[in-house]
C-alpha cells in the first residue's frame, strides 16, 4: 500500500535529519519567531499521533510539550510505528488514504525538510543521497534503517 511506503520513507528521511544531532539543536531556531528544532519533532510527534488516531477511525489532536531531544525522536518513532500498525490492521479507502497523505504525513514530510536544513545552519549538516536508491520498505518504520546506497560527498 503507498501510505504504508509513504511513512516508511518518512521514518528512513527524518531518522537521518533526527540521528547524530549535537546535544544543543534541540533548542536551534534559526531566526526570531522560529519555531526550535525540538518544537518541530514534537509537533512531528503529534502528527503521527493524529494519523494513528484518524486511521483507527478516532480522529484526536494533542499539542505536546518539547521532550528532551532523544525522547521526542523516540516519542516519533513510536507514533509513526502506531501509524503504520493502524493502516496495516485496517486499510483506508482512497478517500480517507489521500487525506491522511496530503495531512499528517505530507506535513511530517514537510517538517524532515526543515529539521535537514535547520542541521546544515546550526553546522552539523547531514549527507545527501540518492533516495532512489534507499532500501526503503513497507513495515520498516523505526530509527534503524539500513545504511545509504549512494551518499553524495
Amino acid at each position: 500500500m503507498l501510505l504504508r511506503h509513504a511513512l516508511a520513507t518518512l521514518a528512513y528521511r527524518a531518522g537521518k535529519a533526527l540521528r547524530g544531532a549535537p546535544p544543543d539543536f534541540s533548542g536551534f531556531a534559526p531566526g526570531p519567531g522560529s519555531r526550535t528544532a525540538g518544537e518541530i519533532l514534537a509537533h512531528m510527534g503529534d502528527l503521527m499521533d493524529w494519523g494513528a488516531s484518524i486511521a483507527r477511525g478516532q480522529q484526536k489532536w494533542a499539542n505536546s510539550a518539547v521532550q528532551t531531544w532523544d525522547a521526542g525522536v523516540q516519542r516519533f518513532f513510536d507514533g509513526l510505528n502506531a501509524f503504520d500498525a493502524a493502516l496495516a490492521a485496517k486499510p483506508p479507502d482512497e478517500a480517507l488514504a489521500n487525506k491522511l497523505f496530503q495531512g499528517p504525513i505530507a506535513d511530517a514530510l514537510q517538517h524532515t525538510g526543515q529539521l535537514a536544513m535547520m542541521r546544515r545552519l546550526a553546522s552539523a549538516p547531514i549527507r545527501g543521497e540518492n533516495y532512489f536508491a534507499a532500501d526503503i520498505a513497507e513495515g520498516r518504520v523505526g530509527p534503524e534503517q539500513t545504511p545509504p546506497r549512494r551518499e553524495f560527498e
